[in-house]
């Protein structure tokens, strides 16, 4: 392990400069007052900082809690309340994004932002620099003593996950003795094959679960890893090739941006040193998967699973290739079962809720909301909200979802907090978010809206109020108007009609 290296923009450090550095950062964080049970919040980018934080909180048993950086400032406010950390790492150029919603009394380290993610993402060099009155994360870890090795478990990330109220809930998953942490990093060998000699670069932020918990894993693997600020097609074949890149976890938008790459571009970068290419958190249409599986060869895996309960089940493209379609079959340590509506379990071929569990999955709680995990549960399963069916062979096969959750690129969009948004909005009499058909993301958001009598609404003021309160991706990017809403006798807004005039010719279920 000694040898492993991470690499982020022209830093790299070798498996022993970043313990060493992680241990400095746990004095540093004990220094005000971080101990076991706390959390740590981190407003990071992908860079070194990001896991030297996360496993500087980890040997003191603290929870590092990830925040989506793409979050506005009453988004974020709302996070730290909830998780109330003992501390905030942040990146200097979001930090005036989010300065007027932090508590007063709350620690603020910020950590100098490269130049690579500078470039990625267009920021200005003076906006990257840490401000005079504020603690540089360098120097203030530098300035501690390492602390002492310690053999306690680690806790995992609070990843904050929204569902069908629009508020976040942050996931808290318990304690695994050691044992259990060996037989998790056994199973994920196991699937994706990764050991000392795997090379992977980690292309999705590390506020989402899965990105965050494959990096954790590959550098416990001693894998050498590389953190891409951005993900950029034709950057990551060049890199594939340049640093022979072996392992990589990754979303269907990603394919279908490389798909997008002209054919002479494609042709130019050698990419035989890939053994294993996975996929999730998003619906992989057969026509983007057999394009891949055509050019990178049968390496394209598939798993799925939730923030909540895990890795479920695993595809290799050979199985998907002869069940198209399929997302895999259960995991040995794992369980599916299908019920329909009364809880009844349900024969192979039969469409109905899909609920699972994991062996070696840690149980987990919302934070602060208790007995909420009750609510997906059934039979000591949980489910995810997706509804699909088993075949006689055993493979899953999703068909719908049974919240109204957009997943765009990856990322779980959830209306409720949208519409809460917007029906704050003067002349919004009511509204409907809903997801409608995109060629790359695979969704995108829209909101039809039903003006108050006599209020004169325009696309640009819906977007106008919406950029000053939601994340850039939670914006709705289609704005209709309606007079009145299609509802049922209840009242209830029928959303299945309103997409069903997008999605009709898309050949995805509503």
């Amino acid at each position: 392990m000694s040898d492993t290296q991470l690499f982020a923009g022209d830093r790299a450090l070798t498996a022993a400069a970043r313990n060493e550095r992680a241990a400095r950062a746990a004095t540093a964080l004990a220094s005000l007052g971080v101990g076991a049970g706390d959390a740590v919040a981190l407003l990071l980018r992908n860079d070194i900082a990001f896991i030297e934080a996360s496993q500087g909180a980890g040997m003191l048993g603290a929870y590092p809690v990830p925040i989506n950086w793409h979050f506005q400032g009453e988004e974020v406010a709302f996070i730290l309340a909830d998780c109330t950390p003992k501390a905030l790492v942040v990146h200097a150029d979001l930090l005036p994004g989010v300065a007027d919603a932090l508590p007063n009394d709350l620690p603020v380290i910020v950590v100098t932002t490269p130049p690579k993610i500078a470039a990625a993402y267009g920021i200005a060099p003076d906006r990257c620099a840490v401000p005079t009155d504020r603690p540089d994360w360098d120097a203030w870890i530098e300035s501690f003593a390492p602390a002492a090795p310690s053999s306690a478990p680690a806790p995992a990330a609070v990843i904050y996950t929204s569902g069908t109220t629009g508020k976040p809930k942050g996931v808290k998953w318990a304690l695994l003795p050691a044992e259990a942490v060996d037989a998790a990093a056994a199973a994920g060998k196991r699937m994706l094959g990764y050991g000392p000699d795997a090379r992977s670069m980690i292309l999705g932020p590390m506020y989402h679960s899965a990105p965050n918990a494959y990096c954790r894993e590959m550098l416990a693997a001693g894998a050498t890893v590389w953190l891409a600020p951005k993900f950029d097609a034709e950057e990551l074949l060049r890199a594939i090739e340049r640093d022979r890149l072996s392992h990589l976890l990754m979303v269907p938008t990603m394919f279908a941006r490389l798909l997008q790459l002209p054919e002479e571009t494609r042709a130019r970068y050698d990419v035989s040193s890939l053994r294993n290419v996975v996929h999730a958190a998003a619906p992989c249409s057969p026509e983007i998967k057999r394009a891949m599986i055509d050019w990178w060869g049968e390496i394209i895996a598939e798993f799925y699973g939730s923030t909540e309960i895990g890795t479920i089940t695993y595809c290799t493209a050979e199985e998907w290739l002869a069940h198209p379609g399929t997302v895999g079959r259960p995991l040995p340590e794992a369980v599916v079962k299908i019920f329909d509506g009364e809880g009844h379990e349900l024969p192979p071929g039969e469409v109905g809720d899909i609920y699972a569990k994991s062996a070696i999955h840690p149980e987990f709680e919302y934070h602060n909301l208790p007995g909420k995990e009750d609510e997906s549960g059934h039979l000591g399963l949980h489910t995810a909200g997706d509804v699909g069916y088993l075949d006689a062979d055993g493979f899953l096969f999703l068909s719908d979802r049974r919240a109204d959750v957009i997943i765009s690129g990856g990322v779980n969009i959830y209306p409720a907090e949208i519409e809460a948004c917007l029906m704050e909005m003067p002349g919004v009499g009511d509204c409907a978010v809903f997801g409608i058909p995109h060629d790359v993301f695979g969704e995108q958001v829209a909101a039809v809206i039903q003006p108050t009598d006599g209020a004169e609404l325009t696309e640009d003021a819906v977007r106008d109020h919406s950029r000053q309160h939601l994340a850039r991706y939670k914006m709705p990017q289609h704005i209709a108007f309606a007079q009145e809403l299609p509802r049922e006798d209840s009242g209830k807004i029928m959303k299945r009609k309103l997409r069903a005039t997008y999605w009709r010719d898309a050949g995805r279920s509503i």
